[in-house]
């Protein structure tokens, strides 16, 4: 194969001796250790299990804590710091009983702390983006709206070790939600004292397999066995070490040296990834989301539908996906994954044709008539410099707005903690975005976009797309359910805020002698059980 990088010296070294801070794969060899060397693609934007959102974020989040439930190997729900849970004929409440378990400190964990975080994740104060994950809880929404009182919140610790919950409607997913992060217990005490202790490493404590050692910004973050863990014996690593490394070149040569145990596909350079999923070396699964664009409906050009839909009909899918990132990811020509329960995208349907550039001059024009301007205002397109593929898939569709629109389109690359909080703060005209599924369910695609949503991020406001979504949320009717988010989903389509471009394949290459690393179709992955031979 051609090389198409070459090395300085300087860079030479490093890959030789190491980076810094980064553990290399004879570290089992000091004293029988077992470190498993991971890499982030950048800094995470919150390692606090009530704001941790981005991959990055929940994937180190994950494995520092432990939930009442914990998702097996087969992806079930199974009782974690709960013992058993006992749910009303209704399924309205959920009363869980806790096993007696410790912080990383060594205080006793109880069920206030429980109730003391999620009621945390609710408060308007703490601006947790996952919140709207807990509103299936009674009373959440409307805590975190500002429309209600955390006492009226539906979770109460009856005593130390018993916690109850009451829903807001029956949620067959709940236990699922559960293992997620965002579920996670806090420290109460400290939490109460020092709201930003899951900032810095020597304030952090936690209650998983592993709890915090080291945390150097933007360079590494190092976890260690927990001695207060309740299945301390089970757990078979010492150590995990995640690096920050950005250049998917370094990335590579890193595994190659094996000073990395595990790459994820996302941080294989582009021009090598086609040929490792063809040898066998990345082992791909279905992934549960999907890459998209958003556009700021509040900013020029793009206050006008007609551009927006120009802008997402003058893409070729296809062609990115199969040659720009060639790596398993199918086009999208819809917004829910056909991997969403009860065949949903099957019975959808498309809801974009692919390539239609004849149709984006047109509603270009179109709009631009309509609004008045000879000269379309300036569009820059705001992307996460974390990967290579990042770059190559903005100026391919850089170089399509060039070719079938006449338009000249500005790409400005971000480091990635200042590209969420761009899209958080609305800060761009149009933007890379990604969505990974929080739960399998159709409903989780298309939540983000309703008025008021956290998630939202375009401006965008629709008051048929909020009513139908609510009425998917009530009813108990899976066919009724899926109709309502049918047509929620077409209307979407119809003012086009966002539109699609690939659904996501996941995968990883790992050194020989890893195993038991659990990974998920939705969510982050699961280190507890993770060997190194």
């Amino acid at each position: 194969m051609k090389k198409y990088w070459i090395f300085s010296l300087a860079l030479l070294i490093v890959l030789i001796t190491g980076l810094t801070g980064c553990t290399t794969g004879a570290d089992k060899s000091k004293g029988g250790e077992k470190v498993l060397n991971l890499n982030l693609s950048g800094e995470p934007s919150s390692l606090d299990p009530a704001k941790a959102f981005d991959e990055d974020s929940l994937d180190v989040t994950n494995n520092l804590f432990e939930g009442l439930m914990r998702l097996d190997q087969n992806h079930q729900p199974k009782p974690a710091v709960a013992k058993e849970v006992k749910v009303s004929p209704d399924g309205l409440t959920y009363t869980f009983m806790l096993n007696k378990t410790k912080w990383s400190n060594g205080e006793e964990l109880t069920a206030h702390d429980f109730e003391f975080a999620w009621k945390r994740v609710l408060d308007p104060k703490t601006a947790a983006e996952p919140a709207f994950l807990l509103y299936f809880i009674k009373g959440a929404e409307e805590f975190n709206t500002g429309k209600g009182s955390a006492d009226q919140v539906g979770v109460k610790a009856l005593d130390d070790y018993t916690l109850e919950v009451k829903l807001a409607r029956p949620t067959p997913s709940f236990l699922q939600l559960t293992s997620y992060p965002v579920y996670f217990p806090v420290y109460k005490k400290g939490a109460e004292k020092n709201p930003n202790l899951y900032n810095e490493a020597d304030t952090y404590i936690s209650n998983g397999a592993f709890k915090m050692a080291e945390w150097k910004h933007d360079d590494h973050v190092k976890l260690v066995k927990n001695e207060h863990y309740h299945k301390n014996q089970t757990v078979k690593l010492s150590a995990i070490h995640f690096s920050m490394v950005t250049d998917s070149k370094t990335v590579y040569q890193l595994f190659k040296t094996k000073k990395l145990d595990v790459v994820g596909k996302k941080s294989i350079p582009p021009d090598l990834l086609p040929t490792m999923i063809k040898n066998g070396e990345v082992k791909l699964r279905e992934g549960n989301g999907l890459a998209f664009f958003r556009f700021n409906v509040k900013k020029e050009p793009f206050t006008n539908a007609k551009i927006r839909k120009a802008f997402a009909l003058a893409i070729d899918r296809k062609l990115i996906a199969e040659q720009v990132v060639g790596s398993g990811e199918q086009p999208a020509y819809a917004y829910v994954a056909p991997s969403a329960p009860n065949n949903f995208r099957k019975k959808g349907g498309d809801l974009i044709k692919d390539a239609q550039f004849e149709e984006a001059k047109k509603l270009l024009a179109e709009g631009m008539k309509e609004e008045g301007w000879t000269t379309l205002p300036p569009v820059t397109l705001l992307y996460s410099n974390s990967t290579e593929q990042s770059k190559k898939i903005v100026e391919a569709v850089q170089e399509m707005y060039r070719k079938h629109l006449g338009v000249e389109v500005s790409l400005q690359a971000k480091e990635t903690k200042v590209y969420f909080a761009d899209q958080r703060n609305k800060n761009y005209v149009m933007t890379t975005s990604s969505f990974l599924a929080d739960y399998n369910d159709a409903y989780n695609y298309l939540e983000s976009f309703q008025t008021d949503h956290s998630m939202n991020r375009t401006n965008w406001s629709n008051k048929k797309y909020d009513e139908l979504l609510q009425k998917a949320a009530n009813s108990g009717n899976q066919e009724e359910r899926d109709q309502h988010l049918h047509e929620a989903e077409k209307i979407l389509f119809d003012e086009m805020p966002v539109f699609p471009l690939y659904y996501y394949s996941s995968g990883a290459a790992e050194q020989e002698g890893i195993t038991g690393i659990i990974r998920h179709p939705v969510g982050p992955s699961d280190y507890t059980s993770a060997d190194k031979q």
